[in-house]
């Protein structure tokens, strides 16, 4: 009998350090899940704010050419490095692994540079439209793309603005309401 009490304590211990090891194994799971959304949300978010840096100097050139400021051909140079910046942000974004609930946000990132990129080469159509001797309605074509066009990256540069704010916040649901539209059928 007296060893009835050595043996339940034992045993108590035994099993207050397996109910610790399991606490333990579980605040080490939600640390590694929480390190890997904070990964994820500053590395987006860091792209997402290099996308706008780049976006904006690009977009302020296009808008002294919509606003008949500056010759349309002073762009060639711009819109060549904007096409490669914005490309290899692309990987960048690509190259993104985000946890699984930021799967949304990743591809939301990926879709909007390319927005930009699109916006790019519509700014581009316009820029050689208006370089062709074809005639008004040619010219009003290429004026047409370049507002378009700009138009276009000032939202792609918008809505990442917004995302790497959310994503800096820690919101769950990072981005805008105009962000994420369903396509039109």
């Amino acid at each position: 009998m007296d060893q009835l009490p050595v043996i339940a304590s034992l045993a108590l211990f035994v099993l207050l350090v397996v109910a610790f090891a399991y606490v333990l194994r579980r605040a080490a799971k939600v640390v590694a899940v929480t390190r890997e959304d904070d990964a994820f949300r500053s590395d987006g978010a860091a792209l997402a704010e290099r996308a706008v840096a780049t976006i904006t100097p690009g977009a302020e050139r296009i808008d002294r050419v919509r606003r008949r400021s500056d010759a349309p051909a002073t762009l060639d140079e711009v819109l060549l490095e904007l096409v490669e910046a914005v490309a290899a942000l692309r990987v960048e974004a690509d190259a993104l692994v985000p946890p699984a609930p930021l799967v949304a946000t990743a591809a939301r990132i990926a879709e909007e540079l390319d927005r930009a990129a699109r916006a790019v080469e519509t700014v581009r159509h316009g820029c050689v439209l208006l370089g062709v001797e074809a005639g008004r309605p040619r010219e009003l074509e290429g004026e047409t793309s370049i507002k378009r066009g700009y138009l276009n990256l000032l939202h792609a540069r918008e809505a990442l603005a917004t995302l790497a704010e959310g994503l800096r916040l820690g919101r769950a649901e990072a981005g805008g309401w105009y962000s994420h539209r369903p396509k039109a059928s």
